[in-house]
């Protein structure tokens, strides 16, 4: 496949949120002539978050859009070569290690960055997608700010579902948690919390039907699995907690990751355990999904690359 459309490249970064475009810029500052590949999402899930208040240096907040274009910009303005296209396929048996672009093009690369991220779970109603950044949003600790003192939802039943009602409950006035089944996953001690927490409402047995409202969420229709009744319930935010997925797949045959696709780095770096292949953001953290600790592993990436870079001999 293609060698003669291959290209020799120093640094290789795969994926465009605030990690892919940090190692790019202290990459491109430490003069390793970065070559960074955006993938199926430019800026990564920062593109579909509407008001950013929480990254520090945007007093009056910013929207998540156009943050990442000023990350791009940034890492531009260093010398990063940013490139549209997606890595299809890896081939990590040898160095160089080889990265094929868009199924055609192949990339060599004396160390590699991952930055891939990881994608929200949706329910996959046509509502939820309409209402996305308008109401609707996976991020409670990102946009539950915005629905202070309002009535908001939640589905979900895990860990992170009971976290983000938590969290949800001291901001807004009343919490409905909608779970599936007539039992939550979440442990023992997060589940006591919930429910001892009062105003936070759990309907058993629960699938949601329907957003509700024009050009906001203003509503949700729910219905009980067991016995069919629907009911409306007016909301102003409507959060979705039922898991991310890491964008690792492509890697899985080399590189370790745990049993749900999240990359392991050794603990306080972001090596893996391939010598020269790194990770960084949501793709190997599954804990804070934050843009500022994606961009801080961004950072850690890039000068763990450039060291082994220069131990090598090839900074």
């Amino acid at each position: 496949m293609a060698n003669e459309a291959s290209e020799k490249v120093h640094v290789l970064i795969i994926g465009s949120g605030p990690a892919g475009y940090t190692a790019a810029i202290y990459a491109a500052r430490a003069n390793m002539k970065p070559v960074l590949y955006q993938g199926i999402q430019p800026g990564g899930q920062l593109t579909i978050t509407t008001e950013v208040e929480n990254y520090p240096g945007y007093p009056d907040g910013i929207q998540g859009p156009e943050m990442m274009v000023h990350f791009e910009k940034q890492a531009a303005r260093m010398g990063a070569d940013i490139r549209y296209g997606l890595a299809t396929k890896v081939d990590f048996s040898q160095q160089p290690y080889k990265v094929w672009i868009d199924e055609e093009k192949l990339i060599e690369a004396d160390a590699v960055i991952i930055s891939t991220g990881a994608s929200a779970k949706w329910l996959g109603l046509p509502s939820e997608e309409r209402l996305n950044g308008f109401g609707v949003s996976a991020c409670a600790v990102c946009d539950g700010f915005f629905f202070r003192g309002k009535e908001v939802a939640i589905v979900g039943a895990g860990d992170t579902a009971a976290e983000e009602a938590l969290y949800l409950s001291k901001l807004c006035t009343h919490v409905h948690m909608f779970i599936r089944k007539e039992k939550m996953r979440a442990s023992k001690v997060m589940q006591d919390r919930v429910l001892a927490t009062p105003n936070i409402k759990v309907y058993w047995n629960t699938e949601t039907d329907e957003i509700l409202g024009p050009t906001k969420v203003e509503g949700v229709r729910i219905r009980n699995n067991q016995t069919n009744e629907t009911e409306v319930i007016p909301i102003s935010g409507f959060f979705v907690a039922i898991g991310h997925q890491p964008n690792s797949d492509i890697f899985k045959e080399w590189v370790d990751m745990d049993e749900t696709g999240y990359i392991q780095t050794v603990p306080g770096t972001s090596r893996t355990n391939l010598e020269g292949v790194f990770a960084a953001g949501d793709v190997q953290d599954k804990t804070y999904r934050q843009a500022v600790t994606a961009a801080g592993s961004g950072c850690m990436a890039a000068l763990d690359a450039e060291r082994y870079l220069s131990a090598k001999g090839l900074a």
